[in-house]
């Protein structure tokens, strides 16, 4: 963790793309899974009403007594939100359908879109021991989200391997440079990787050229592949890591990890 431009504290990436569908919680449960297993760390904040990262990794509906509406709108610390997880080193922020009220609530609250900010950089926060903190974003461009890019120092974007996939970057993209003018001028691209690639499908092959085209040394090396063993894992509320450690998709994040720590 010796970015010299970072401040110390853990390195916070909002995973983010407003199509929905295209990987954002899989990639946060797993990445955070990878980079637990490295040793490292890891605090999924869970800002999706739909909390599906939360139940991904365990926590039932019923057991999330504190959650990130309360770290966002009652400012309740992190330390009190926070949860283990059955992943020695990697910790959850659940959410709750609480958090669908929030936009409106925010609105009215002259610092709504450094909330998140205050909260995850606070300076109690580097008490916790997190190396990493992995924002799972709600599949649009709305206050939550903005939030989360105001808070983080990267963003990560998930992009499906599927056609008009590049189309809809050109919105996130105009929002991440909106969020640099104003708010966070510090604010910069991790990545993108490519999600549910097919290598027998044409279509996975164009998107790939295409993107690395368009986008060049953005693009993670790594790609996530269509991989059903991914697919089943969050149904037994593990990561994919544990739930089938030799499959493609495993093989995938661990690769993934690494090559984001190469980038620190």
């Amino acid at each position: 963790m010796s970015d010299p431009a970072r401040p110390s504290g853990p390195k916070i990436l909002a995973i983010t793309n407003q199509k929905g569908g295209v990987g954002k919680t899989t990639t946060a449960i797993n990445l955070g899974a990878e980079l637990a297993a490295q040793g490292y760390n890891a605090l999924i904040v869970d800002i999706d009403p739909q909390g599906n990262a939360s139940t991904g990794i365990g926590v039932e509906a019923a057991d999330r007594e504190m959650s990130t509406y309360d770290l966002l709108l009652e400012e309740v610390p992190l330390r009190e939100v926070i949860r283990p997880t059955r992943t020695e080193g990697l910790y959850i922020a659940p959410a709750t359908t609480d958090l669908s009220s929030a936009d409106i609530e925010l609105v009215a609250n002259e610092k709504r879109i450094f909330m998140l900010h205050d909260a995850l950089r606070a300076p109690d926060v580097a008490d916790l021991g997190l190396d990493f903190i992995l924002i799972d974003c709600p599949p649009s461009l709305n206050l939550l989200t903005v939030n989360a890019m105001v808070a983080a120092h990267a963003v990560l974007v998930p992009l499906q391997s599927e056609f008009y996939a590049l189309e809809g970057l050109s919105q996130l993209m105009l929002t991440i440079r909106e969020v640099r003018q104003s708010a966070n001028p510090d604010l910069r691209i991790e990545g993108v990787v490519l999600t549910m690639y097919d290598k027998r499908n044409n279509l996975s092959q164009q998107v790939e050229a295409d993107a690395r085209e368009n986008l060049g040394d953005l693009v993670f090396t790594t790609v996530i592949p269509r991989n059903v063993r991914v697919s089943e894992a969050p149904s037994f509320a593990m990561p994919i890591s544990a739930y089938d450690p030799t499959s493609k998709g495993s093989l995938a994040y661990a690769e993934l990890a690494q090559e984001i720590l190469a980038r620190q």
